[in-house]
């Protein structure tokens, strides 16, 4: 056990300075290169886990430790153990055992006889105070949720009946979902193929799939093939709503990974063209396109400036913009850590440029949809309000929703998708050119 937390340690210590988790765990992984593939799941599920609970954990060691650790790695270490004698199923004798033990392999500078000492304290101290430490902190609402306080505010502030839900599902294990290429397989053909290999699944609309149990994607059955994709259920509704014709010249722009061009190109024959900024990323595209057996003209550029457009307009854009990602933060559990208010800002600001350039793209009678993974107002329907300000030539239309969309729908709040155990958080806006 502790050379996993030697590893998720060294991932929750990068995040804290700064590093995206789906950077830093890889490379914290690679400097074990003899860990088991057990010890390293076990590693990941404790980063995860660690960071998606650090508020909570880290008001507990701030009550324990009479001051700040100056060895950032001992402080990681502590709280990997921490989370797991508050949310694992270990052994609590173990689980300081073993933390005592991670502690002694830690390189140079580090006085290793002080440092065992002090974690074996530490992590002792928690287990005989752990209910007078619990009751300390039930004012703490950083701590009671596990969130940054500015995050909290403002979920309070634009979701007074929801905050405390939405909060709560952003700290819960993600669904594991599936689209279906109804094009090849019925719905309820693929459950019964799934039912044959002893894995429950529950459908929800009209091409979703929800795993009762995760699955490595190797082991789902028609993934190879490009029957079905892995790809939550809130964003499969931008195809659905984007009013896809046969033959229409679409856009999809910031489309990495690629999931979104896939799904279009399964609704419809339409002329694909998937922009990104990133070569690398448009491989993964690229990638994801062959699996499907599908074809789209893949553009290096930026989708608020021109230089890569050829004058062409098109007959729909999906505007898929880069965004904080709080709707997904249970996936991403570092980006409550690693973002910052002022963040909202900076995306706000870049969202501002994107959507009138790709306006001018689009075709009179034309639509656009506008898309983000957040759920912060300034980046969703304030954003929309701002353009539409700006632009008298720009509507915004009612969603014309299938039957089959569970209760918690889009049309809820203005276009705002809210996080529930069935689907992330988005926001979607339909915009024609009139």
């Amino acid at each position: 056990m502790y050379i996993s937390q030697q590893i998720a340690a060294n991932a929750v210590n990068q995040v804290l300075s700064g590093r995206n988790l789906t950077l830093a765990l890889p490379a914290a992984l690679a400097m074990f290169t003899n860990a088991t593939p057990q010890q390293r799941g076990a590693a990941q599920d404790l980063a995860y886990g660690s960071l998606r609970f650090y508020g909570e954990i880290e008001a507990y060691l701030t009550q324990l430790l009479e001051k700040p650790l100056t060895d950032e790695r001992i402080h990681a270490l502590l709280l990997v153990a921490v989370y797991q004698l508050l949310h694992d199923k270990a052994d609590a004798f173990t689980v300081v055992n073993q933390a005592v033990i991670a502690v002694s392999e830690l390189k140079r500078p580090v006085a290793k006889s002080w440092a065992k000492g002090l974690v074996n304290a530490i992590l002792r101290n928690f287990l005989r105070q752990k209910d007078a430490l619990a009751l300390a902190l039930t004012s703490s609402e950083v701590a009671t949720y596990s969130y940054p306080q500015w995050w909290i505010n403002k979920l309070k502030l634009q979701y007074p009946q929801h905050w405390q839900a939405m909060l709560q599902t952003g700290n819960s294990h993600p669904p594991m979902t599936l689209r279906v290429n109804t094009q090849k397989i019925s719905i309820a053909d693929y459950l019964q193929l799934l039912a044959r290999q002893e894995i429950e699944a529950t459908a929800i609309g009209g091409q979703a799939v929800i795993l009762t149990r995760p699955q490595p994607v190797e082991k789902i059955p028609g993934f190879t093939d490009g029957i079905v994709s892995v790809q939550d259920y809130g964003a499969q509704l931008a195809a659905q709503l984007l009013d896809l014709k046969e033959h229409l010249r679409v856009l999809d722009a910031c489309c990495a990974p690629g999931g979104k061009t896939g799904h279009i190109l399964e609704l419809a024959a339409v002329a694909m063209t998937s922009l990104d900024t990133d070569a690398e990323r448009l491989q993964r595209v690229q990638s994801n396109l062959d699996r499907l057996n599908l074809h789209a003209a893949l553009v290096v550029g930026d989708a608020s400036a021109h230089s890569w457009w050829d004058g062409q307009v098109f007959d729909r854009i999906l505007a898929d913009v880069p965004c904080t990602a709080s709707g997904i933060v249970r996936r991403h559990v570092d980006i409550k850590w690693l973002r910052r208010e002022a963040d909202i800002a900076s995306f706000a600001a870049q969202q501002a440029k994107i959507l009138p350039s790709l306006w001018q793209m689009l075709a009179p009678g034309g639509k656009l949809l506008y898309v983000t993974c957040s759920v912060f107002n300034e980046e969703n329907q304030a954003q929309v309000d701002k353009f539409l300000q700006k632009n008298a030539d720009a509507r915004q239309l009612p969603f014309a929703l299938s039957a089959d969309l569970p209760p918690a729908s889009i049309t809820q709040l203005h276009g705002q998708l809210i996080p529930s155990t069935a689907h992330d958080g988005f926001f979607y806006a339909l915009l024609q050119k009139d």
